[in-house]
């Protein structure tokens, strides 16, 4: 495994120095060396390796041969009729991909049925919430990830940005019902896709020469880089659910991440590194979530994209600007600044005024009767018509890429 280069490092300097030019301060984005104990994770052990050396071996040869073979577009096509967790596989698919999905759609040994039905229970209770930080908090983060949003930025999802968003939020939909690891749910799906999706983007964005002109790294997506991007969804979402003070029993706590624990898992996440606590999560995201946020051109540029998504709806003239206020009410004002988003006297007051509050109550009304149920409708219904716009009212394919961005 090579270090890092010196032309690597010098071109990751130069990608932080034009911030500069656009007035972004920009802090160190050294990554600190990997001290977490596989002791800590959900297999309690382990070779202790950095992440960051660490990639897919199983699904990175698969899709980097199906790639040379001119197999994934056939690939692709069959595996938009495979739909349900516990659905036999088209017929047709090479036997590599059909031997390599039977493995990697088998759930962990270590499952726990009666935390997932406990998970769909807090799912039903603070969907809104769930919603909202996926949504706002976790995807805006995303932007200041300097690796995730050049990955982003470079591949073939970056020409399109509602459509990348549709399947991102196609998992954060998928996980939330409640059959999401069932036999008639589809997070496995999903999450076995989005690996292969994961194995194109490695194989192909070391060919674009933009992106090996900015990333201080060789190969996109590692485990470590997997990880951050976890500790972005369950992590964060936990820590500002803590921050407003909702009250969440220990069992729904446990739940929660359990759900995402098996997330990872099927997202070809090796065990040793998945957190077996919340308290091993924080301190995992201590080392390796929140040193390395930082603004970058293509975070900058996709945050804007991100925020303009209502613009087909009121041009931008209201949504943006509550999207934006929302963004810097969940983040900070150092990340909302990073990403130039300007403030808005009304909106930053109103969500400073108002979101205790609105918790507060909705807290409050959930013991009444049937209180659970309909706030799991209302939020359902969000959630679908946020997919709807998202996709254009089409269906969402998962996808391996077959080649990266055009410039």
């Amino acid at each position: 495994m090579d270090p890092l280069s010196r032309r690597k490092m010098l071109k990751a300097g130069g990608a932080l120095g034009a911030l500069g030019a656009l007035g972004v301060a920009a802090p160190a984005q050294a990554q600190s060396l990997w001290t977490w104990s596989p002791s800590g994770s959900v297999a309690g052990a382990g070779a202790g390796v950095d992440p960051r050396w660490v990639w897919d071996e199983e699904a990175d040869p698969l899709v980097a041969s199906l790639l040379d073979r001119g197999d994934v577009p056939m690939v692709n096509q069959l595996l938009r009729g495979w739909t349900k967790n516990g659905q036999p596989l088209p017929a047709g698919l090479p036997a590599d991909v059909h031997q390599f999905i039977e493995r990697a759609r088998v759930l962990p040994s270590w499952v726990d049925q009666g935390k997932l039905a406990t998970a769909v229970q807090f799912n039903e209770k603070r969907g809104l919430y769930l919603g909202v930080l996926y949504g706002l908090a976790s995807g805006m983060m995303s932007t200041v990830i300097p690796k995730e949003a050049r990955a982003v930025y470079y591949s073939k999802g970056g020409a399109d940005m509602k459509d990348r968003i549709s399947k991102t939020a196609k998992l954060g939909y998928d996980i939330g019902t409640a059959n999401a690891y069932q036999p008639d749910g589809s997070m496995i799906v999903t999450a076995v896709k989005t690996r292969l999706a994961h194995a194109g983007v490695r194989h192909l964005l070391p060919q674009s020469r933009e992106w090996t002109d900015v990333a201080p790294e060789d190969i996109p997506i590692s485990q470590r880089d997997l990880m951050v991007t976890w500790h972005s969804l369950p992590t964060t979402v936990m820590r500002k659910l803590n921050a407003w003070h909702v009250p969440i029993p220990a069992r729904d706590s446990a739940a929660f991440l359990h759900l995402w624990q098996v997330a990872a898992h099927m997202l070809g996440i090796k065990d040793e590194y998945i957190p077996s606590s919340w308290s091993e999560a924080n301190a995992q995201a201590d080392q390796i979530l929140d040193p390395v946020l930082a603004p970058t051109p293509e975070g900058i540029a996709l945050a804007d994209i991100l925020l303009s998504l209502g613009k087909e709806i009121d041009a931008g003239l209201l949504s943006k600007p509550i999207l934006g206020s929302f963004t810097r009410f969940m983040l900070g004002n150092q990340i909302a600044n990073w990403l130039q988003i300007p403030r808005d006297l009304l909106w930053d007051s109103l969500l400073r005024s108002f979101w205790g509050p609105f918790i507060a109550v909705r807290e409050a009304l959930l013991p009444l009767p049937l209180a659970p149920e309909c706030y799991w409708l209302f939020d359902e219904f969000l959630r679908k018509l946020a997919l709807l716009f998202l996709s254009e009212g089409q269906s969402i394919n998962i996808e391996i890429p077959v080649g990266n961005r055009d410039f």
